[in-house]
């Protein structure tokens, strides 16, 4: 529901227009709080970013498992939902089938958001790049740049915190054009036939490798010429959950195959057994055109992808929508530098928000935008500030990222149930996740009905 912001409340400035901020930006619009949303493109470009829109999805097109019952990124889904995330209904509005997981086709998706938030009368775009430090004389502003924060405000965040940032690589997986994919040989099919939102439970590509080919495959990738680094970049660390194939194929030959490229829950027609390995390929796009290589994040030179995948069999004859590619992500040590409303010690008018506070993830980026929304409506409108409970997986986000995690070994996380507050009593190891994600979305309903709100 639209609302008007009385005169007195000033304007808060959320300064990048992904998935966080875009979050953040809607959470304060819907309490009734006016927005300046700043966001650099198209004036600077960032090296993965293919489109000026708001929330665009630079990598996967997938929000991962919407298992709400016994997975934690399921539950993290359904605690946004209760909360009015426009994230989540833009997502649930532009799914494509994808077994268990919610997956998006990402121009619809994109497109979702940015009109939902451009019909808000209380928004102002401001396109141009924010080089320094939001200034004090802005007030409450929420810096949520992102993983690709330009150079200049993620120095001045350094100068400003005396913490260097931390960094580590984020990898991009190709996509294939569907009608370039040879289903003679390649059959479709979800691990087990779990269908999902919108699915059937035969959602993805399956292209499957025996051991000779694989073998040839894993020597492949290990041989294949990788981009090279910039001095600066090399010792900077991976993503344990992004990593690219080729880092995962030195680690040793059955890497893959117990990996991104495992053939459980999957029997091959021609066969009717389980292939020795697999290479998956998820929706991509609602008309189905385009599919996404599943876990092929690579830092393979463009013409070696080409070469290489067209080895597995079923893609022989791939023509590339999109090849991989990687790029440097930065994030602040939040634990150190945050407080527990994620404002910067060094300069509390400052809130961030989103992948550069340490989270990693597509939902859980946006779940710190939807809080720092929040947090900052609370304060403009001279309310408490209320976070939302350690059971929950937004609060269980929260609290590993402002004081939780080690500060000393900080690096990005994913949502698990490692974080959520520790259950009371005994309950059966097989029975925890269940109890726990009950007891998170029992929790969350009281917090997420009580949104900030102007008189």
């Amino acid at each position: 529901m639209k609302t008007s912001a009385p005169v007195h409340i000033a304007p808060v400035h959320v300064v990048g227009g992904g998935l966080a901020g875009s979050e953040a930006a809607w959470q304060l619009l819907q309490s009734g709080v006016p927005v300046i949303l700043h966001e650099m493109r198209p004036v600077r470009k960032t090296e993965a970013h293919a489109t000026d829109g708001l929330a665009e999805l630079v990598c996967s097109n997938s929000f991962r498992s919407d298992d709400a019952t016994s997975n934690a990124v399921g539950v993290l889904h359904a605690e946004m939902r209760r909360a009015d995330s426009v994230i989540m209904a833009a997502a649930d509005a532009h799914q494509v089938p994808a077994g268990g997981a919610l997956a998006v086709d990402r121009h619809g998706f994109s497109a979702a958001v940015e009109e939902r938030l451009r019909a808000h009368p209380l928004l102002e775009i401001r396109r141009e790049e924010v080089t320094g430090l939001p200034p004090a004389d802005w007030g409450r502003t929420i810096v949520a740049t992102g993983p690709l924060t330009s150079p200049a405000l993620a120095e001045a965040v350094r100068a400003a915190t005396g913490e260097d940032s931390l960094a580590f690589f984020d990898a991009i997986a190709p996509i294939v054009h569907r009608d370039s994919i040879d289903f003679d040989i390649a059959w479709m099919q979800s691990r087990y036939d779990k269908p999902g939102p919108g699915g059937t439970g035969a959602d993805y590509v399956n292209c499957p490798l025996d051991r000779e080919t694989y073998e040839a495959f894993i020597a492949a990738i290990i041989g294949g010429e990788k981009t090279d680094f910039k001095e600066w970049e090399k010792s900077t660390p991976y993503f344990e959950g992004c990593l690219p194939i080729e880092v995962m194929a030195e680690r040793g030959p059955e890497t893959l195959r117990f990996g991104p490229m495992k053939p459980v829950g999957l029997t091959d027609p021609r066969t009717g057994r389980s292939p020795h390995a697999v290479v998956q390929l998820r929706q991509d796009n609602a008309s189905g055109t385009l599919w996404n290589m599943v876990g092929f994040q690579t830092k393979l030179k463009y013409g070696e992808q080409s070469r290489i995948f067209r080895m597995i069999p079923g893609l022989q004859n791939a023509e590339f929508a999109r090849l991989g590619g990687i790029h440097r992500n930065t994030f602040i040590n939040s634990p150190r530098v945050l407080d527990g409303v994620m404002r910067l010690k060094a300069a509390p008018h400052l809130r961030f928000a989103g992948q550069v506070t340490g989270v990693e993830g597509y939902v859980e980026s946006a779940a710190m935008g939807l809080l720092a929304g929040r947090f900052a409506a609370a304060e403009a409108l001279g309310q408490e500030i209320v976070p939302p409970p350690a059971t929950t997986a937004m609060g269980a986000l929260l609290a590993h990222i402002t004081g939780a995690a080690n500060p000393d070994t900080f690096q990005p996380m994913n949502v698990n149930f490692g974080l959520f507050a520790p259950l009371e009593g005994k309950i059966r190891k097989n029975e925890r996740k269940q109890v726990m994600a009950r007891r998170a979305l029992e929790d969350i309903a009281a917090w997420a009905e009580a949104r900030p709100a102007a008189a």
